[in-house]
């Protein structure tokens, strides 16, 4: 991946109105960024083969689709050899209701954020994360609401407008 030093204006507006909506049609794109369309189609191309962006893709409301309940999981692993945390993002990789999962540093190895469609539900999953090999410990942290849910500020680009979460 490359850092922000590679990208010109022109690219930061591009990724900061692809994030805005990322179904802008490309002439709709190339227009508020002020460059042509073929220029427009080559850049994101560019920026899309450079790993800048991606993915793009609908965010949607957990709770519609019957996911009442969201836990952000800890996990310490009793190694942290290269393969006990190998073996570990592969098993997390194959369950659904994981939708992210995080390596971090202090005293846990792992912060996963999972979905559920009940307390039972979420219990299960838990369950299945103690049963997997090398997990030392398991500490959830229950979701109550969402206080900010932020696009990623882009140096150089016009701020994002508020989100209403």
């Amino acid at each position: 991946m490359t850092g922000r030093d590679d990208l010109d204006a022109t690219d930061l507006r591009i990724v900061s109105e692809l994030q805005k909506d990322g179904r802008l049609p490309h002439n709709e794109l190339a227009n508020r960024v002020g460059i042509s369309h073929p220029n427009c189609l080559r850049r994101v191309r560019t920026l899309r083969a450079r790993g800048i962006i991606r993915t793009i893709r609908a965010t949607i409301d957990e709770r519609a689709l019957g996911y009442e309940v969201a836990s952000f999981v800890a996990i310490q692993l009793s190694s942290q050899n290269q393969a006990t945390l190998a073996a570990f993002e592969a098993a997390i990789a194959a369950l659904p209701l994981v939708q992210q999962c995080w390596r971090i540093s202090g005293d846990a190895d792992f912060l996963l954020k999972c979905v559920a469609t009940s307390v039972e539900d979420m219990s299960r999953q838990l369950r299945v994360f103690a049963g997997m090999p090398d997990v030392r410990t398991i500490r959830s942290f229950p979701v109550l609401g969402v206080s900010k849910d932020a696009l990623l500020p882009i140096p150089g680009a016009p701020a994002p407008p508020a989100s209403s979460k």
